[in-house]
């Protein structure tokens, strides 16, 4: 839950009743307005609370209430000028670690307060799950192009942008690292080894394309390109019927469907007979616009059905 409380005050009792309604495992608060006379007890019941206050004034503050059952823990900063948090929460098995940010930026800003929120970013944007929130007062930013007016706003794009780009490099260097080298090679004729083996090196040009590819909406044309294998399913052999097609696509554009930026991915898969045969793309596309999927990722998947 994420919410700009502006002054917490006498808003207490309300937020405790929502969060119990909702069980939220995560709520970040801006502008709290808390200041010393406010002690740790102002925690949300089973929640453990970090806090930011600003220095000097009443007015702004940043605070995080993370359910006790995460193990989370607190990332020391010392530039206090940040209205800033970060918080580490342990993964649970074998899942990474997910560091949380929340910052609130004042509309008035100064350009050098800016610069040590982007040292802060940059020290964590290495983890392997990184999630940002926050109110930053910068009205002129369109997200969905990524594009700003004022300069602050651009360096600030700029910023987050190359700190989550290094993030999905790390991915993709993972990945590609991990190539089994004994399949086949794909329709671009390059050996997974020879790729398995430049994975530091074509870690970050490949980063730089699925990035792009995600936000126009259009992958590259050569990794829609597959070479078409029959794998026998069922039945006698001599029976083409008893086949199936199989596309062997480029590895670059199987990864991209792996790293898909770092974002949580829930699949389904459903294996109906000749179902691509017989569906309608407009129709398979519907189905996850209806359940909420984002306008982005619909041109993107559109584009890759259309081929």
């Amino acid at each position: 839950m994420y919410t700009n409380a502006r002054s917490m005050g006498n808003k207490q009792e309300d937020l405790e009743a929502m969060v119990q309604q909702q069980s939220y495992d995560v709520v970040t608060i801006m502008e709290t307005w808390w200041d010393d006379s406010h002690k740790w007890s102002a925690a949300l019941d089973g929640y453990k609370l970090f806090r930011r206050d600003r220095k000097g004034r009443r007015d702004g503050g940043v605070a995080l209430n993370i359910r006790e059952a995460l193990d989370a823990m607190d990332i020391e900063t010392n530039d206090n000028a940040v209205e800033c948090l970060w918080v580490r929460i342990k993964g649970k098995a074998n899942k990474a670690d997910i560091v949380l940010g929340a910052c609130y930026r004042p509309p008035s800003q100064e350009e050098d307060v800016d610069n040590l929120f982007y040292k802060q970013l940059e020290n964590v944007a290495g983890s392997p799950a990184l999630v940002l929130v926050g109110d930053f007062n910068l009205p002129d930013i369109c997200w969905e192009p990524n594009t700003a007016e004022k300069r602050q706003s651009r360096k600030f794009l700029e910023c987050v942008e190359d700190n989550f780009l290094s993030q999905l490099e790390e991915a993709v260097r993972e990945l590609l690292s991990l190539l089994d080298v004994y399949k086949s090679m794909e329709p671009d004729g390059i050996h997974l080894r020879v790729i398995r083996e430049l994975a530091d090196e074509l870690a970050k040009p490949l980063s730089i394309i699925y990035r792009q590819s995600w936000l126009t909406g259009e992958g590259p044309d050569d990794w829609k390109m597959a070479n078409v294998m029959p794998i026998h399913k069922k039945g006698r052999k001599e029976d083409p019927g008893n086949y199936r097609p199989v596309s062997l696509t480029s590895v670059p554009g199987k990864v991209t469907y792996l790293v898909d930026e770092g974002k949580a991915v829930d699949v389904v898969y459903l294996d109906f007979s000749k179902a691509f045969d017989t569906v309608s793309h407009s129709i398979l596309l519907e189905k996850p616009a209806a359940h909420g999927l984002d306008r982005s990722t619909l041109c993107w998947v559109k584009n890759w059905l259309d081929g």
